[in-house]
């Protein structure tokens, strides 16, 4: 069986996941935070992922935060270049230069049953292969203007199946879609 790959993520209305120079600091707005603490999905998508795909460029970004958030998944970076994993981090972590294809293979073959890919050229490069299931979109109500795209030039036209979209007080519009692959 192969394992299912989604994507869970948030953008800006004009479709940035981040600012030109890999910035997300415009996601952590005081008014963006909700009387009730939700955090639209995240804890329950999370517990069901057995392993974390993410780009270098993502897993640097990471790196960057207070703590490392990924405590009880495990992580595979795709990087055609020697990663330094810091070393509180090399049980956690593996880096990995396989295309999307064979490393869904590998990973479904160690009983990885559900794949949470992150990062845009990551998410990119697996949509192009035609492995993306599942995408859970939180729209932030911001035009950033400018920036890294969650979505680049395909080739292709892919339909997308909406399952359910809701909105919140904050102006955040959370959708999720399957995926409709009609030439892999």
């Amino acid at each position: 069986m192969t394992s299912r790959c989604s994507v869970f993520i948030a953008a800006s209305l004009d479709g940035f996941i981040a600012r030109p120079d890999g910035d997300i600091d415009w996601l952590h707005k005081p008014e963006y935070t909700t009387a009730d603490g939700n955090d639209f999905g995240y804890t329950e998508f999370i517990a069901g992922v057995d392993a974390l795909v993410m780009g270098r460029n993502s897993f640097e970004k990471v790196l960057s935060f207070p703590s490392w958030p990924y405590v009880d998944t495990p992580v595979v970076v795709l990087s055609s270049r020697e990663l330094d994993i810091p070393a509180e981090l090399k049980d956690k972590v593996e880096a990995l230069d396989a295309p999307p294809d064979e490393l869904v293979a590998t990973l479904s073959t160690q009983g990885k049953k559900h794949l949470y890919i992150d990062g845009g050229v990551t998410i990119q490069r697996f949509l192009h292969a035609g492995l993306i299931d599942e995408i859970t979109l939180t729209q932030i109500p911001v035009l950033l203007g400018n920036g890294l795209p969650l979505f680049a030039a395909l080739g292709r036209e892919i339909a997308l199946e909406l399952v359910e979209s809701r909105s919140a007080d904050n102006g955040f519009v959370q959708s999720q879609y399957r995926l409709i692959y009609s030439d892999v």
